[in-house]
């Protein structure tokens, strides 16, 4: 009775809290929900919520604003360097001060041809495509090493990797992902890598970071509140899924944590388990199922009723493959949907959506869509 009254007072005083919009840092990242952060905290604020999933964390940056409005945040995501982004700001309960010495460390380190630069370091004289210039490479390769023979605790590993590798994304020669590469070099191609400390902040609630299937994770735990903004996949059907998404697209991030030196393909140079065949999610499957039912929304179905949450926050982009029928008929299962917003992203205005059989973005816009439920 007393835990229970606890609860109540707690969830009464997070939604009464007034949310605000914190700064928040991340990779050059496809489908990065940093333009409609603020309308994401709209929706949450006033619900009596305290314990968030964000489902599909990425580039980590929507966890962050939830951990820095003091929810206590669950970060989840399959990619390795997604958990990695997830420990070094949602786990990290030290002064952000005190890593400058370990970035002096790294950043005071001679360079030297290693894996990275065998594979992914390019000159001027040579015409083969790279993502990286040559000297930023060879920093890269004895950084990385030098951070495995430090034998750092988990936390301040975390902290290493993500100041590499977003020092490394402001170097590189593509144009946002490294499922190819520029023929000329960027002009930002040119600066000298240099790490900084993250923009990190002291955790005082106890966040939890996973590196699950989103299936495994919704069965082990339940939450107030389940953020969702699954990899919807591509619209070309003759795109094997994988080879427009996330595996694909950030391999050389996942290279980069566990310093594995795997095993490459093709003229991007990019690891055998991102591979068509065997890197796509169901939630990026383009394809029907023998119902006429595409399986990617089959799958969020599935995924908005198994989750126990009071309530379930869904992202969706106008690009994706339903009917707003069928998706609001998949809202309500096992629920209600209570609110429906559009977000235009070139006015960056949020409205409250009306229901018809079709997508309000008739004119080819580019409008993120929020749909809140409750579960019953």
């Amino acid at each position: 009775m007393y835990e229970s009254a606890m609860k109540n007072e707690a969830l009464q005083t997070a939604s009464a809290k007034k949310l605000r919009v914190p700064q928040t840092e991340g990779i050059k990242y496809a489908g990065s929900k940093l333009k409609i952060i603020p309308q994401i905290l709209d929706i949450v604020e006033g619900l009596p919520v305290k314990n968030i999933l964000d489902g599909f964390s990425g580039s980590t940056r929507v966890s962050q604003a939830f951990a820095k409005n003091g929810f206590v945040t669950t970060s989840n995501d399959v990619s390795v360097w997604s958990e990695t982004f997830a420990k070094a700001y949602l786990l990290n309960k030290k002064d952000p001060k005190s890593y400058q010495s370990l970035i002096d460390h790294l950043n005071s380190l001679q360079g030297y041809e290693g894996w990275f630069s065998a594979h992914y370091g390019g000159t001027e004289n040579k015409g083969q495509k790279h993502p990286f210039q040559l000297k930023n490479t060879q920093k890269l390769d004895a950084i990385r090493d030098e951070i495995d023979k430090l034998n750092l605790a988990e936390v301040d590993k975390a902290v290493a990797l993500t100041s590499l590798i977003l020092a490394l994304d402001s170097v590189d020669n593509t144009l946002g992902h490294y499922a190819a590469y520029l023929s000329e070099w960027s002009p930002r191609s040119y600066k000298d890598l240099a790490l900084k400390v993250p923009k990190l902040f002291i955790n005082e609630q106890e966040n939890s970071v996973m590196k699950s299937d989103i299936f495994e994770t919704i069965g082990k735990e339940k939450f107030d509140l389940a953020y969702f903004d699954p990899p919807y996949g591509s619209n070309n059907e003759k795109m094997p899924p994988s080879r427009v998404r996330y595996n694909s697209y950030y391999h050389i991030w996942t290279s980069v944590i566990q310093n594995d030196k795997p095993l490459l393909f093709g003229k991007a140079a990019r690891r055998e388990d991102s591979r068509d065949e065997v890197a796509a999610s169901v939630f990026e499957e383009f394809r029907k199922d023998e119902n006429g039912h595409f399986i990617a929304m089959q799958a969020v179905r599935k995924l908005v009723k198994e989750t126990k949450a009071n309530y379930v926050l869904l992202s969706y982009s106008s690009g994706g493959r339903t009917t707003k029928e069928e998706l609001y008929d998949i809202l309500n299962t096992g629920g209600k949907l209570i609110k429906a917003k559009e977000i235009d992203y070139k006015k960056n205005v949020m409205a409250n959506m009306r229901w018809t059989h079709e997508w309000v973005n008739s004119e080819g816009r580019h409008v993120e869509y929020l749909f809140l439920m409750q579960k019953q």
